[in-house]
């Protein structure tokens, strides 16, 4: 929808509004502050489930917009969905409010969960550690909502109107469902391994002994100007105490008096971290990449795919951002309907399988098909 004209992309079906089950709507911040934005879409939609997410950016098949409302509206022959939803502010830490969030939810028959975050109060691998424990390490995907790049408030609705802190869970029931996932990154590092020797949670003071901030603000040259704003060009990779795989951490803010760094997950003491930055053309075929891992395991098109970046990808590729949705379009076929966002964070596996993970700068694609 833009400038309140609804339209249909040419590659989607048909669909009569008062069939649709489930309304994914991802729109520019501004747009979902609007007291009429939930009335309209019901509106549209008078059956569905209907959710809202604030962005970084709405991702409308193989082109990327700005301050616009992007929704994708589904209704599956034999597959069923529920849907929940909690606000942060109610619980004590992300990871009570996971579980809190699954507990509203029937278990038997559940396939797939969908999950839409607040991207500011809540800590994501806080929210992955409780929706697995609750769900015992069930397909998660999803992410965080953005608000542009100023890390101040996002907002969610779930059949209501939209509102900060709010996590919204979409649950997928039957066995003719099929979801695959795949995420990339793409993002070179540099500089020497060093370790986390003081953190609080997301919360990052000290590394090798140091300071944080000012050993950050020393890499980071002439760019520590912008800051917060240019730690999305300059993430961390982190590597978990006893975990294999490496991930990605991206700063959501600076303290300049208490000299510390908040990050979108957590950096625990005693990981090992590397700074990162990017790689232009490593970022577009790192899309490429992700689409080719679900592919790899479809025996069929995908029915649709939900993408959701990360925002300090967008701002890396500027205006060649349409480039990486461009590139998983020509991956899944210029024919497959793709929706999306981005994120301040993406909730998914790693491409080889395990629990969900909270990932920063990835390109992460969730796809799917109804069996007939």
């Amino acid at each position: 929808m833009s400038d309140n004209t609804w339209s249909r992309h040419p590659v989607s079906q048909p669909l009569p509004d008062t069939d649709v089950q489930l309304f994914l709507c991802f729109a520019a911040d501004e747009i979902l502050r609007s007291e009429t934005i939930y009335d309209q879409v019901r509106a549209r939609f008078p059956h569905a489930q209907i959710a809202l997410c604030s962005t970084s950016g709405e991702i409308y098949h193989d082109t990327v917009q700005d301050d616009s409302l992007v929704g994708l509206a589904v209704a599956f022959r034999e597959t069923t969905i529920q849907t929940a939803s909690v606000n942060m502010r109610e619980f004590g830490s992300s990871y009570e409010a996971a579980q809190a969030l699954v507990r509203q939810l029937p278990t038997e028959g559940l396939t797939y969960l969908l999950i839409l975050s607040d991207g500011s109060l809540v800590n994501g691998s806080e929210l992955a550690q409780g929706l697995n424990v609750a769900t015992d390490n069930l397909l998660i995907t999803g992410g965080l909502a953005g608000d542009a790049a100023n890390f101040k408030s996002t907002l969610l609705g779930l059949n209501t109107q939209p509102a900060t802190g709010n996590i919204i869970a979409i649950g997928f029931y039957g066995d003719k469902l099929i979801v695959r996932h795949g995420s990339e990154g793409g993002w070179d590092t540099f500089g020497l391994e060093k370790e986390v020797t003081h953190s609080e949670s997301n919360i990052l003071h000290e590394i090798d002994h140091q300071n944080a901030l000012d050993l950050y603000i020393k890499y980071l040259g002439s760019d520590a100007d912008d800051l917060p704003a240019s730690a999305l060009l300059f993430p961390l990779s982190v590597l978990v105490p006893g975990a294999e795989q490496p991930i990605v951490r991206t700063i959501l803010s600076v303290d300049t008096e208490r000299k510390t760094m908040t990050f979108a997950g957590d950096v625990p003491v005693g990981s090992k971290v590397r700074f990162m930055k990017a790689n232009f053309d490593r970022l577009t075929s790192a899309a490429s990449t992700a689409a080719r891992q679900l592919s790899d395991q479809l025996h069929h098109h995908p029915h649709f795919s939900l993408l959701i970046s990360c925002v300090g990808r967008k701002l890396v590729l500027g205006p060649h951002i349409d480039e990486e949705v461009e590139a998983v379009s020509r991956t899944l076929g210029s024919n497959v309907p793709l929706i999306g966002f981005y994120a301040n964070g993406e909730l998914s596996p790693f491409p080889d399988g395990g629990a969900c993970q909270l990932h920063n700068q990835t390109m992460t694609i969730t796809s799917f098909y109804e069996l007939p």
